[in-house]
């Protein structure tokens, strides 16, 4: 493996700063390996081995790593200076602590894990055989195609590292098209819940707008919806709880209450998310003033009634 310099003066935007080409491997061909390792390729690395066992998995590797054998996870360590390790959250650890126990991790192997949720401790018993550990998420919804790679570009990654190797782990993502987000190790699980409870929350969120919709006769909710959403995003992304608006922010207690009463007929699980949408609302208009206390109380006391 080459020699790395972890000088802090590096510029992962500059050439010369970046990465010696790498042998790379993928552990795990789920939607977000194959597109990481195909990204790599493009920025001059190869692809040597990758690792999955379902059809899917298989479909996904042979469409963005074509002519890339699989094998398995200690062969795949074997042949590469660089692994990929893009598994589930909870299988991040026991995959670690395995391929260390029976030794396939190599003094001076990079071993880079995309879990939004860890930061380098979960790869510490490979770091005691000598590797070199980096956490790197693509903070970005994968579909497991090549549309994927086209989203690369400019796509934020979390990064987490050992402070000398912050250079390199930065220098990757660039090379893979994306803008790199320090992240300490300590503040990891706070940065993964904030992503989850965005961009999770968000699909459930419009999903039930559109069932609603639907149910209102709109044949194409997404129509509709797409051009609103648009906008309340690019709002809340500027200017935070000062983009508030509608019957909540302004304490239309009773046009809140027709709505609590229209949920009520059409759905078993949507009065739920309003309530506790409403309430989260509610408190964020009082706190930032745009919600009078006299309003407040009015909105809550509908929130709270038990028919609803």
């Amino acid at each position: 493996m080459s020699t790395w310099d972890f000088s802090d003066s590096s510029d992962p935007s500059d050439p010369a700063d970046r990465p010696a080409r790498l042998a790379v491997g993928v552990v795990g061909t789920g939607r977000v390996g194959p597109a990481l390792g195909a990204a790599l390729q493009l920025a001059g690395h190869q692809v040597v081995a990758a690792s999955g066992v379902s059809t899917s998995s298989v479909r996904r590797a042979e469409a963005l790593l074509p002519g890339v054998r699989l094998v398995s996870p200690p062969q795949v360590l074997a042949a590469a200076d660089l692994v990929l390790l893009t598994v589930p959250d909870d299988a991040l650890a026991d995959l670690v602590a395995g391929l260390a126990a029976t030794g396939a991790v190599r003094p001076g192997q990079l071993l880079v894990h995309t879990s939004g949720a860890h930061g380098v401790a979960v790869l510490d018993p490979a770091t005691r055989a000598g590797a070199l550990p980096l956490a790197l998420h693509p903070a970005m919804t994968f579909t497991g195609t090549s549309v994927d790679l086209a989203r690369l570009a400019g796509c934020p990654f979390g990064v987490t590292a050992p402070e000398e190797l912050r250079p390199v782990a930065e220098a990757l993502v660039v090379e893979m098209g994306g803008e790199p987000e320090w992240i300490p190790e300590q503040d990891r699980p706070l940065y993964h819940t904030a992503l989850a409870h965005g961009a999770n929350h968000l699909v459930t969120l419009v999903a039930q707008s559109m069932e609603l919709l639907r149910g209102a006769g709109v044949a194409e909710p997404g129509r509709l919806l797409g051009p609103l959403l648009g906008a309340a995003l690019d709002n809340s992304l500027r200017s935070g709880d000062a983009a508030l608006t509608g019957p909540v922010a302004r304490g239309d207690a009773g046009t809140v209450r027709r709505h609590l009463d229209q949920l009520s007929t059409v759905s078993p699980d949507i009065p739920a998310a309003y309530r506790a949408m409403a309430r989260a609302t509610a408190q964020r208009a009082l706190a930032n003033g745009t919600l009078k206390e006299e309003a407040a109380a009015s909105l809550l006391d509908v929130l709270n009634e038990e028919n609803h």
